[in-house]
């Protein structure tokens, strides 16, 4: 989640030099202090979570999650009802018929295995992709902040040691990302999250 914001803002490094460390504050106007400065932070982790936008994105991979796990749930129960009626067969066997179901059966629970570990680096694949999205789509609002501010720099805060609080704009960013965005959903749909696939029922063929 970092990286994407962190990429979206070294973009807006303009020329930073020692002489614009040194925050401005104009005067105040009737709508309140009028805060500019040359170098402006925010608390990337908090546009993620607070912002209407990045809470519908966490939604929305949550959603994707519940659901992977909801799935592996089903299977683990549908392999365990199938594994112990295979046991009650087994004094009705020869040690090689019962092997030879045993060895199917071990077969196709890896493939199982291996099928639903694939799913869950879907999962985790796509939900790195909607966060670098939401801030990749953030970064016109923040960079007209900048510019609105007179800001040549805008910085992650957790990449600076010591600052003053005033030029901390993450509220601010906070508001003009809900005001321009909202959740996101005008803007370009992120592709879904693959649909999870349920396995042949226990003791049914694969398709």
């Amino acid at each position: 989640m970092q990286r994407g914001l962190r990429q979206a803002l070294s973009a807006l490094i303009v020329g930073l030099s020692p002489a614009v460390a040194v925050p401005l504050l104009a005067q105040d106007t009737p709508e309140g202090p009028a805060f500019r400065s040359q170098i402006a932070v925010v608390q990337q982790d908090q546009l993620f979570a607070r912002t209407l936008y990045g809470k519908a994105v966490q939604a929305r991979i949550e959603a994707a999650r519940q659901s992977l796990q909801s799935e592996n749930q089903r299977i683990e129960a549908g392999l365990e009802e199938e594994e112990r009626a295979l046991t009650l067969r087994r004094p009705t066997m020869t040690p090689a018929d019962f092997r030879k179901l045993a060895d199917a059966f071990d077969s196709k629970v890896e493939g199982i295995r291996t099928a639903q570990e694939a799913k869950g680096r879907a999962v985790a694949r796509q939900a790195e992709e909607d966060r670098q999205r939401f801030f990749q789509t953030a970064y016109p609002v923040l960079a007209r902040l900048m510019a609105e501010i007179g800001a040549v720099a805008l910085m992650d805060k957790s990449d600076i040691i010591i600052s003053l609080e005033a030029i901390d704009v993450t509220d601010r960013a906070v508001a003009r990302i809900d005001s321009a965005l909202g959740d996101g959903s005008a803007t370009e749909a992120p592709a879904e999250s693959p649909a999870p696939e349920a396995p042949a029922a226990p003791g049914q063929p694969e398709q």
